[in-house]
């Protein structure tokens, strides 16, 4: 049984890294890039115009 409750801790201490992870990121992406960069969709707008629909 102890062995279970290692494992349980381990996977407590994996999530809380992986928690800090994605916030470290989130900050460093929020002070690196602008909101316009962020919110764009010109990825979209590219796929839409060379989309060919044949019906």
């Amino acid at each position: 049984m102890q062995t279970w409750n290692y494992l349980e801790y381990a996977a407590w201490g994996l999530s809380a890294l992986f928690g800090l992870a994605m916030l470290v990121d989130w900050f460093r992406t929020d002070t690196t890039y602008s909101e316009d960069v962020l919110t764009s969709s010109r990825e979209g707008e590219l796929e839409a115009m060379t989309e060919e629909h044949k019906v």
